[in-house]
């Protein structure tokens, strides 16, 4: 199976991890290992970077030899705030790659496309390396190609529902739009779901309530892993074509007749 490489950096992993929600940072830890991940990603917003008051900051916590820092911007509901955002993360984690998340309210969570795109272009001026989540609509995940992000991540279902792809034609439509890689993000809720995303072609898949909010979350971790094994080893492999009647699977030629 190929890796995974966005902006000329290769990961071994499909899979990108959130790091909140958790019951507690040992089992954070433990999931991420199970899960195979080399890359996982952070709020900036709600990173406690120095470990005050007593709680060990994550970012103490987390190998950064092991693991690519992939800082977000959830939280934020205008470009205003999510470039200053974006530019607090690249000082204090001293990395240019960002989530972008502008969110256009609290209840469903969906981005603000307009907000969306003036963030992306202001942040990509700024020579970040930008990864925008976005509604699963093929124009707007072309449009930020097209800008230079380098991947698109498309929202399976709202965040932290678990509802799976709710709209597999569309992230087909997005797969065949754009050239930079395409990454499920939110709405995964088992591990079927995420077989079927990499089945679709999708390049990996971003998840965090599907591990972190699992009654087992090291266990949930570690099917994810293999389902997106799975899912993208099939895509790689070619499915055999749908048929609406039965076709047998052993030759007919050469039987004897009796």
């Amino acid at each position: 199976m190929s890796n995974l490489v966005i902006a000329g950096k290769e990961f071994k992993s499909r899979l990108i991890v959130g790091t909140s929600r958790y019951p507690d940072p040992h089992t954070m830890m433990q999931s991420l290992e199970a899960s195979g991940t080399d890359f996982v990603t952070v709020s900036i917003r709600r990173l406690n970077l120095s470990g005050a008051e007593g709680q060990e900051s994550i970012m103490n916590m987390i190998d950064r030899k092991k693991y690519s820092i992939l800082p977000n911007t959830a939280g934020c509901f205008t470009a205003k705030e999510a470039v200053l955002t974006a530019q607090l993360a690249r000082e204090a984690l001293e990395t240019n790659w960002v989530k972008l998340e502008v969110i256009g309210d609290d209840e469903t969570l969906f981005p603000d496309v307009t907000e969306l795109l003036k963030a992306a272009e202001q942040l990509l001026a700024e020579g970040f390396i930008v990864l925008p989540y976005c509604n699963d609509d093929p124009i707007t995940c072309r449009k930020l190609a097209d800008m230079g992000c380098a991947a698109v991540m498309p929202l399976g279902a709202p965040i932290g529902s678990g509802m799976g792809i709710r709209n597999p034609y569309n992230i087909q439509i997005i797969r065949d739009l754009v050239s930079i890689p395409v990454i499920v993000d939110a709405g995964v809720g088992t591990a079927s779901d995420a077989a079927l995303a990499m089945e679709l072609g999708v390049d990996g898949i971003l998840m965090n309530t599907a591990i972190a909010g699992a009654q087992h979350p090291v266990n949930m971790a570690k099917a994810m892993k293999l389902a997106i094994e799975a899912g993208r080893l099939a895509y790689e492999s070619g499915r055999i074509p749908k048929r609406l009647y039965a076709k047998a699977s052993s030759p007919v030629e050469g039987i004897i007749n009796t």
